[in-house]
């Protein structure tokens, strides 16, 4: 791996940088493999990972000997966890450090697929609390909600929106997460192709485009506020500087973060105006390149008023639904969820869909101001006062244990995940969950003489 000289030269003054074990470590060929488990599904006790242990700033990530074959495992389906880089897990750390997690809190991650940040947030904050997850590219939207919907929770907003739409909602968020697009050489031990990609034309083109993004969404943060930036660059430009851009041209206060001493994670201190930021060197830590640093917004989020810091005072504060649903129709659908009565049901396109009661007047904001790709939990279709059951109930964390399951066996869950045929013995008729240890996976119809398959057909796995 021949890593650019004017790269190279470009990290010479950066604190922690140590060219020969940089260069070694890249040149080495080493992949480190690590996942986060999803807490209200999975227990690593019950696992058959070879972990090599914890990461250390992570509550549930766990590196692993090897790299399996993660489309052949049912589990990765079920949404038990989520193959994320080690480094990025630090994201729980900056959110313990800065904001008070047990409060009802309304959380934007900004640029959000393909979801790792996004389901690691989710997993902190407490369940009274709002995510919406944004992601502006609509090629991309669709892989955020598909890990979004398996993640299984019903507190998440999926938008997709630019980060100037987010002024519709000014001093409505308590913490934005900006994982900014960037010049991507923190990858280069994962994505060789990416060396390729990097110029210094290009970091300063990503550094512009950063700035754009922090500038048009800042107004949706309150007031006291917090804002977490990171990227995957090592670049000076894209990161020290750009916090020095915040401090001074937005006003925010930069905020120190503790780092374990064995970390190997460096802080360093931007030149002009004493920002804290933290690097990840693949050279000093399990992971790879990484920066995050942490920002407040000046001012007391108590001392705003109610009128100016909630923009339903000026936005919708009522539900759009173009179908009422009915009580028959939530009669039909109560059943399948734990605690029907802390549920809003509302109709979209004939399907029903299970939102956290406490969300509804942000919900109808929310859907006022921005683009709504998918939101809290779609349950299915109700027809002649019978639920068609949908997918996204399947994999939820929301869906009531009583339900029928039917276990399946490692092959037979596969051939289910191949939308195939299966064949399983039961006395069970009717709609039934299919599970693989215990974690369902989908649904299928019991009928007399066959079983139906109703894995979703864009999700099928396509390996033999």
């Amino acid at each position: 791996m021949n890593l650019p000289e004017t790269f190279i030269q470009s990290l010479q003054n950066i604190k922690g940088f140590n060219e020969q074990a940089f260069k070694a470590v890249h040149q080495s060929g080493a992949q480190i493999t690590s996942v986060r488990l999803n807490p209200e599904k999975f227990k690593i006790q019950n696992s058959k990972f070879k972990t090599e242990g914890r990461v250390p700033w992570s509550s549930n990530g766990y590196y692993l000997e090897e790299r399996p074959s993660f489309t052949l495992d049912p589990l990765f389906h079920a949404g038990a966890y989520y193959v994320q880089e080690a480094s990025s897990m630090f994201l729980e750390e900056a959110l313990k450090q800065t904001v008070d997690l047990t409060k009802p809190l309304k959380v934007l991650d900004l640029c959000a697929a393909p979801g790792g940040k996004s389901t690691l947030i989710q997993s902190v904050i407490s369940k009274e609390s709002l995510l919406v997850s944004n992601e502006v590219i609509k090629t991309r939207v669709n892989i955020l909600a598909e890990n979004i919907t398996k993640w299984g929770a019903a507190n998440v907003i999926v938008t997709s929106n630019d980060p100037k739409d987010f002024q519709r909602l000014q001093n409505y968020f308590d913490v934005i997460v900006v994982d900014a697009p960037c010049s991507g050489s923190g990858l280069f031990r994962r994505d060789a192709q990416a060396i390729d990609e990097w110029s210094e034309n290009n970091v300063a083109l990503c550094a512009r485009r950063q700035q754009r993004i922090l500038a048009d969404v800042l107004p949706a943060l309150k007031t006291g506020g917090i804002l977490i930036y990171s990227t995957c660059s090592y670049s000076k430009q894209e990161d020290e500087e750009i916090a020095d851009w915040l401090i001074d041209e937005l006003k925010v206060e930069s905020l120190k973060l503790k780092v374990g001493e064995n970390w190997g994670i460096v802080e360093t201190v931007s030149e002009r105006s004493g920002s804290f930021g933290y690097r990840f060197y693949p050279d000093k830590v399990k992971g790879e390149g990484f920066f995050i640093a942490a920002f407040r917004k000046p001012g007391s989020a108590e001392a705003i008023t109610e009128g100016i810091s909630h923009p339903s005072a000026t936005l919708r504060t009522k539900v759009k639904s173009k179908q009422p649903v009915t009580t028959k129709e939530i009669e039909a659908a109560g059943p399948y969820l734990v605690n029907a009565d802390n549920y809003l049901f509302i109709k979209q396109n004939e399907e029903t869909i299970a939102i956290p009661i406490n969300l509804e007047d942000d919900f109808a904001v929310i859907q006022s101001a921005l683009y709504i790709k998918k939101a809290g939990v779609r349950l299915g279709t109700i027809i002649r006062n019978e639920l068609v059951p949908a997918h996204e109930l399947a994999v939820s964390t929301i869906i009531n244990p009583a339900v029928a399951k039917l276990e399946a066996d490692h092959e037979a869950a596969l051939q289910y995940l191949r939308k195939a045929d299966i064949k399983i013995e039961s006395g069970i008729k009717g709609w039934v969950l299919l599970s693989h240890q215990q974690l369902p996976l989908g649904w299928i119809k019991i009928l007399p003489n066959r079983i139906n398959n109703y894995y979703p057909k864009e999700w099928r796995i396509l390996n033999k």
